[in-house]
């Protein structure tokens, strides 16, 4: 016998249901439009995000201050490398 699921309409969900509900592992696709869903086709160009190690020999003093600056952010170093040469590129 199949269990009587109670559907909340989408304009009636709050934020809190909708996430109780995905933790809980329930199924929230019909509370999710598709129709503005984007797919990529195969020849469509997308970024590579696999992590490349670089190395990069700063001078003492340039490491005490990104130190610093991390601090007053509350990032890591290396997230405020990251974050900082990401919007250097953006606008380059």
């Amino acid at each position: 016998m199949k269990k009587n699921k109670t559907r909340i309409p989408i304009r009636n969900l709050t934020a809190e249901q909708f996430d109780a509900m995905a933790d809980s592992g329930a199924d929230i696709l019909d509370h999710l439009d598709l129709s503005t869903v984007q797919r990529f086709s195969a020849n469509e160009e997308r970024l590579d995000l696999t992590p490349t190690k670089v190395n990069i020999d700063f001078p003492r003093w340039m490491v005490e201050s990104l130190d610093h600056a991390s601090d007053r952010v509350g990032v890591p170093r290396q997230s405020l490398i990251k974050m900082w040469l990401a919007e250097r590129l953006q606008k380059a």
